[in-house]
C-alpha cells in the first residue's frame, strides 16, 4: 500500500509542476509550490515508514516549517502589494 501511495504522490507532484508552469496567476503558482512541498513531506514520511528511517521525519518537519514560512511571506507580499 505504501508503494501505491508513493506512486500517487509522485503523479500528483507531476500535475502540480504542470500547474506551476502554466498557472495563469501568481497565486496559482504559489499554491502549486505549496502543494509540491506538502506532497514532498508526504513522500518523505512514507519513505521513512517503509525503510524504517525515523531520522527522515526530521527533514520532513524542517521542510514543513520552510513551506509554512514561505506561504506567510507570500501572503505578506500580496498584502503589501495591494496597498491602501
Amino acid at each position: 500500500m505504501a508503494w501505491i501511495a508513493l506512486l500517487m504522490m509522485s503523479l500528483a507532484i507531476g500535475l502540480a509542476f504542470i500547474r506551476l508552469a502554466y498557472g495563469p496567476t501568481l497565486s496559482d503558482r504559489v499554491i502549486a509550490m505549496d502543494l509540491i512541498g506538502t506532497l514532498a513531506i508526504g513522500i518523505i514520511a512514507v519513505y521513512a515508514m517503509v525503510w524504517n528511517l525515523p531520522v527522515l521525519l526530521d527533514a520532513a518537519i524542517v521542510l514543513a516549517l520552510i513551506g509554512f514560512l514561505g506561504t506567510i511571506a507570500f501572503a505578506y507580499y500580496l498584502e503589501r502589494r495591494a496597498g491602501p
